[in-house]
C-alpha cells in the first residue's frame, strides 16, 4: 500500500521541521521524528559527522569483500533463497534487498536496475560499510546499534545526500543469540510502502529459523509456544538440547520466554524450565512422534511442545581408543529404561491369587478391553496398573493417573476433561489440557472410580463411547486414543444397586475385573519383605542387612490393615532406626504403631512376644533408693543403666509405656536397650 501523497507531504514537513530544530537551532525537537531516530542523530553528531558531507566513501576491494563473505558464509548460504523470494515480491517497485554483516558492510544485494544505479551514487552496494559512525543515521547501521528493527525514511537520514532513500532494516541473530548480520529493504522515499518493514521482519524470522536448524541439524530440537496454533509457525520458540538434556541453543522467542541471555555462557538443564525431565519428554515424544505435547513449566504455565530431529548419540573415545557404536549405545539406554519399568512379570512373587490376577490381565494386553482392579486400600492397585501399561504395546506412551477420591468434586471435571481459557472463574488464561488428552496414545488410570461424582460419570461414559473429549467451555471435540484402567476398593455392583454408580458405566469399565488379595491373606510375605527391604536400603548396603526371624514370623501373622503400603512404611522406619554397625532388623527397630492394643487385631504384636521375662528376685526398692544402695560397689554406667531398667520393669509389671515414662525415655529407646539386655 503506497502512502497517500498528502500524508507523505505532511510527514516530510514534520521531519524537516525537526531537522531545522536539531541541526540549525541546536534544540531537541519535541516531535517530527521517532525517539530512535533522534538518538541516532545525537550519536552521529557526537561522532563528528557533517550532515552536508558529500564525499563518497569507496567500497572495499574484492579481496576484503571476499574475506567478509567468507566470515559470513553460513548467513549468506541461508539468506540467498530468501532474498530472491523477497525480491520477486517487490520487483519493479524501485527497491533493492540487502544483506550486511555485523560491521554494516554490504555482502550481497538484489535490486531493480534503475534504482541500483542511483544507489551506487551513495555507495549503497556490496563492499561498502554502512556503519552508523561512518554513514550517520541509516537503517543498517542504526539497526546494529539499537539491536532492533529500524525504519529510516527520507530526511530522517543524517547525511543530506541520503535523503532520497527509504530503508527498513532488521538485525539477524544467530542460533546462539549473537548478532549475525542485517537484512534490509531499501528504495526510493517517494514510493515507500507501509508493509515493507513487516516484510523485512518476516524474512528475518524465516532466516533465523533456517540458521537455527542448520546449526543444530544433528541435535534434538524442541519447538514450543503457549498457544498450540503457533507451533510450526515463524513465531514458535525453538531450543536445541544436548544428549545430557542441557539447552545449547535458543531462538529469539525462546530466549525471551525462558529468560536466557544471548550466547548461553551457561547451559541450563531443560528441567530448569519444565516440570518434566529430558528423558521423560523423550519417552512421551517417542510414543507420539510429531504430535503436540502439553507440558507445564516451572511457572505453572502450559506450553505446547513438539520434538524434532533425532536423539543425538555421543561417540566417545575410551582409554583404549575404541569407539562405542551408536546402535549399541542406544540399545543399552533402551534396556536401562526397560529395567526401570516394572512389568506384570516383575510382580509375580508366588502367591496363587495374585498370579491369577496377573495371568488374566496379561491376556487382554493390547486388546482395547478396559481393566478394573479391585482390592483394599494399600494393596498396590496403581502399581499393578502401571505394570499392566508397561507390559503392553502402549508402554512407550504416557501413563496418566487420576485419583477420583483425592480431588474436590468441583475440580475433577476440569482435571479430567480440561478447559479453554476463561471457561470459569479462576481458569488460566491459556486453558489447560485434561488427563484424557494427556493420556492420548497411552493409558489413563482412574483410581477410586467408585467415588467419581454422578455428573462426571455421564461425561466419562460419553467419552468412552465416542472416543473424543470436549474441554470445558469449548464446542470442539478432540479425538482421544486411550487404554482405560480403573481401580476401586468398593464393590461396584453394590454401588450400582444403591444408585451411586451408573450401571451403563459399570459395564463399560469392568470388561475384565481382577482382584488383588489383601496382604494378610497372601502367602508370599517373606518375598515381599525382602523386595521392600532391598529397595529401601539401596545398592550400598544390599545383602548386608537382613530381617530377624522373630520379626519375619511376626510379619507373617500380623493383620496388616494398611496392606503393602503399611508394610513398606514399617520397613522404612526400621531401616532408619538401624545403627551403622547393625545388620539385622530386630523388634527394637519396629515403629511404635505396631505395639497397639486393638482387641480386634488378632495379629497384634504383644509385649510378651519380645519383652524379656522379669528377672526372678526379691522385691526391689524404688529405683532411686536402689541406685544409692548400689553405689558402694563400683560399676560401669551401662551396668547401672541396665540395673535401673530391670528394676523399673519389675515395678510396672513389664508395661513398656509405663516403664518408658518412669525412666524418661521414648518407647523405641527402651526397646532398643531391652534388645541389648537379651
Amino acid at each position: 500500500m503506497v502512502v497517500i501523497p498528502q500524508l507523505r507531504e505532511r510527514r516530510d514537513d514534520a521531519v524537516l521541521d525537526a531537522r531545522r530544530s536539531f541541526f540549525e537551532q541546536g534544540e531537541t525537537p519535541e516531535s517530527g521524528v521517532a525517539p530512535l531516530v533522534l538518538r541516532s542523530w545525537e550519536r552521529s553528531r557526537s561522532a563528528g559527522l557533517d550532515v552536508q558531507d558529500g564525499r563518497l566513501i569507496d567500497p572495499v576491494g574484492r579481496a576484503r569483500l571476499s574475506e567478509a563473505r567468507e566470515r559470513s558464509a553460513r548467513l549468506l548460504d541461508q539468506a540467498g533463497g530468501i532474498m530472491e523470494h523477497v525480491f520477486e515480491q517487490i520487483r519493479s517497485t524501485g527497491s533493492m534487498v540487502i544483506l550486511a554483516d555485523i560491521q554494516g558492510m554490504i555482502l550481497h544485494c538484489l535490486g531493480d536496475p534503475d534504482f541500483v544505479g542511483r544507489a551506487h551514487q551513495v555507495a549503497l552496494q556490496p563492499g561498502a560499510s554502512w556503519e552508523e559512525s561512518v554513514r550517520g543515521t541509516n537503517a543498517i547501521g542504526t539497526a546494529i546499534v539499537e539491536r532492533g528493527a529500524v525504519e529510516v525514511l527520507g530526511a530522517e537520514h543524517y547525511l543530506e545526500r541520503n535523503g532520497f532513500l527509504t530503508c527498513c532494516a532488521v538485525p539477524v541473530f544467530s542460533a546462539s543469540g549473537q548478532l549475525a548480520g542485517v537484512f534490509d529493504i531499501s528504495g526510493d522515499s517517494r514510493s515507500h510502502q507501509r508493509h515493507t518493514l513487516g516484510l523485512a521482519r518476516l524474512s528475518v524470522q524465516l532466516l533465523e529459523k533456517r540458521l537455527f536448524e542448520a546449526e543444530f541439524a544433528r541435535d534434538i530440537r524442541i519447538a514450543f509456544h503457549p498457544r498450540p496454533e503457533y507451533v510450526g509457525s515463524l513465531q514458535e520458540g525453538m531450543i536445541a538440547i544436548s544428549p545430557e538434556g542441557a539447552i545449547i541453543g535458543a531462538n529469539p522467542f525462546a530466549r525471551e520466554y525462558l529468560g536466557l541471555t544471548p550466547g548461553l555462557l551457561e547451559t541450563p538443564a531443560l528441567s530448569t524450565f519444565l516440570r518434566i525431565g529430558f528423558g521423560q519428554l523423550m519417552d512421551r515424544a517417542a510414543s507420539a512422534a510429531g504430535d503436540l505435547l502439553m507440558i507445564e513449566t516451572r511457572r505453572a504455565e502450559p506450553v505446547y511442545v513438539q520434538v524434532r530431529g533425532q536423539r543425538p548419540v555421543r561417540v566417545e573415545v575410551s582409554p583404549t581408543k575404541t569407539l562405542e557404536r551408536a546402535p549399541e549405545r542406544a540399545a543399552a539406554k533402551a534396556n536401562e529404561r526397560g529395567r526401570n519399568r516394572i512389568q506384570l512379570d516383575d510382580l509375580a512373587t508366588g502367591d496363587v491369587r495374585l498370579q491369577l490376577a496377573l495371568d488374566r490381565a496379561r491376556r487382554v494386553l493390547g486388546k482395547d478391553i478396559p481393566l478394573l482392579i479391585q482390592g483394599e486400600s494399600g494393596v498396590g492397585k496403581e502399581l499393578f496398573a502401571s505394570a499392566f501399561h508397561h507390559s503392553g504395546p502402549r508402554c512407550d506412551g504416557p501413563f496418566v493417573a487420576l485419583n477420583c477420591a483425592a480431588i474436590p468434586e468441583n475440580l475433577i471435571e476440569s482435571e479430567l476433561f480440561g478447559y479453554v481459557g476463561g471457561a470459569f472463574t479462576g481458569a488460566r488464561r491459556e486453558g489447560a489440557i485434561g488427563k484424557l488428552q494427556q493420556a492420548h496414545g497411552g493409558t489413563l488410570f482412574l483410581d477410586e472410580i467408585g467415588d467419581m461424582p454422578m455428573g462426571m460419570q455421564a461425561r466419562l461414559l460419553r467419552v468412552l463411547q465416542e472416543r473424543s473429549v470436549t474441554p470445558i467451555g469449548s464446542m470442539k471435540s478432540i479425538p482421544v486414543d486411550i487404554s482405560l484402567v480403573c481401580a476401586t476398593h468398593r464393590v461396584l455392583r453394590d454401588a450400582v444397586k444403591q444408585g451411586t454408580f451408573r450401571e451403563d458405566l459399570y459395564y463399560r469399565v469392568n470388561s475384565l475385573t481382577v482382584t488383588l488379595p489383601p496382604l494378610r491373606e497372601r502367602t508370599d510375605i517373606r518375598h515381599i519383605v525382602t523386595r521392600l527391604l532391598d529397595a529401601e536400603i539401596g545398592d550400598m548396603r544390599r545383602g548386608t542387612v537382613g530381617i530377624g526371624e522373630e520379626v519375619m514370623s511376626f510379619f507373617e501373622r500380623y493383620n496388616w490393615p494398611g496392606n503393602v503400603r503399611q508394610l513398606q512404611n514399617v520397613i522404612r522406619v526400621a531401616v532408619a532406626l538401624l545403627d551403622d554397625h547393625e545388620e539385622e532388623i530386630l523388634p527394637v527397630h519396629l515403629p511404635e504403631e505396631l505395639f497397639g492394643t486393638d482387641p480386634c487385631d488378632d495379629g497384634e504384636l504383644r509385649r510378651a512376644d519380645f519383652v524379656p521375662a522379669p528377672v526372678t528376685a526379691a522385691p526391689a526398692a524404688p529405683v532411686a533408693v536402689q541406685a544409692v544402695a548400689e553405689t558402694a560397689a563400683p560399676r560401669s554406667l551401662d551396668e547401672i543403666e541396665l540395673a535401673a531398667i530391670t528394676t523399673v520393669m519389675r515395678e510396672v509389671g513389664g508395661n513398656i509405656s509405663a516403664a518408658a515414662r518412669r525412666l524418661g525415655v521414648s518407647r523405641n529407646t527402651l526397646y532398643r536397650k531391652l534388645g541389648r539386655m537379651n
